[in-house]
């Protein structure tokens, strides 16, 4: 099961009914967060969540309505005795970057561990997840996550009887380990089938539409995605400023296959986005508005036991 929380819907500068951009999600124990713009950990606690448990961090790109509570949101994990480590991962220059806001937040009982992307494309694997970041188009450098959750296949109980692994080791091949005994060895793919359907997040803000987008969101079962602007006069504004509108949101939801879309990052300027869904869920009828606070709760499917 994977907890999924839109803590922050605006764009550019915080509203009293938005908050900035920033996205939580929790599985088996820990806490993931995407973006930390101005407000998020209000917006944790407004949700009924902790800060304390919060173990990742991914932050897109380094404009201040993606980054500028991250201090606080520092300072309080700090003030909660934290004393495990943190993880953060961004951009290049994120040593740099995180080290110039702690200026105010200077001494910290944890350690924090960076991980600074330099490829297009790269894969982590931290705490249960399996994290794809990938570059997208904005007017710094700027990436997407895909955050994906892998499921084993089934033990096969007579597949183990009929090769007589002994049940000691019936565990940890579950678990995915190599074990030996009397010159045997006993492998996973001697009892597993195939790897079932697991669970996929994918988000991205603070682009243009690209092919990558598409690919990498490609059958997610939520795919949370910045649509800047809906005004259809605002298209030109949109290649300008590399952002996005609901349309071209939507569009790339479609051709990606994804289960579910929610638009985020609204232009400021924007107060009646729900207007524009009619014309949207014409192009992706799964097309969702975020609001701050929207919730979502990813189970693995039933048909795949």
């Amino acid at each position: 099961m994977l907890d999924v929380c839109l803590l922050g819907t605006a764009g550019m500068m915080p509203l009293p009914y938005r908050h900035l951009t920033a996205l939580m999600t929790r599985y088996n124990g820990s806490d993931l967060l995407i973006d930390c713009g101005e407000g998020t950990q209000v917006a944790i606690r407004e949700k009924g969540w902790s800060v304390n448990p919060l173990d990742t961090i991914l932050l897109t790109h380094y404009h201040a309505d993606h980054i500028s509570g991250l201090p606080g949101l520092l300072l309080s994990m700090g003030n909660a005795e934290r004393t495990e480590p943190v993880t953060m991962v961004g951009p290049r220059g994120l040593i740099r970057v995180v080290n110039s806001l702690r200026v105010i937040a200077p001494e910290l009982p944890f350690e924090i561990r960076f991980v600074e992307l330099t490829e297009p494309e790269e894969t982590l694997t931290l705490n249960g997840y399996r994290i794809t970041a990938f570059r997208v188009s904005h007017n710094v450098t700027c990436y997407g996550y895909s955050l994906e959750i892998d499921r084993a296949g089934r033990f096969d109980v007579e597949r183990a009887k009929a090769q007589d692994i002994p049940l000691k080791f019936w565990n940890p091949l579950q678990k995915g380990n190599t074990c030996e005994e009397d010159g045997k060895i006993y492998t996973p793919d001697m009892v597993m089938g195939p790897e079932r359907k697991g669970l996929k997040v994918t988000y991205c803000t603070d682009s243009r539409p690209t092919k990558g987008i598409v690919a990498h969101a490609a059958e997610s079962d939520l795919f949370i995605c910045e649509g800047m602007y809906a005004e259809p006069d605002q298209l030109e504004k949109a290649k300008q400023k590399k952002h996005m509108t609901f349309y071209e949101a939507a569009a790339m939801a479609r051709d990606a296959g994804v289960s579910e879309l929610w638009l985020t990052h609204f232009s400021p300027s924007m107060t009646r986005a729900d207007h524009y869904m009619d014309e949207v869920k014409k192009i992706f009828p799964h097309a969702l508005l975020g609001k701050d606070g929207k919730s979502k709760e990813l189970v693995f499917s039933e048909d795949e036991g």
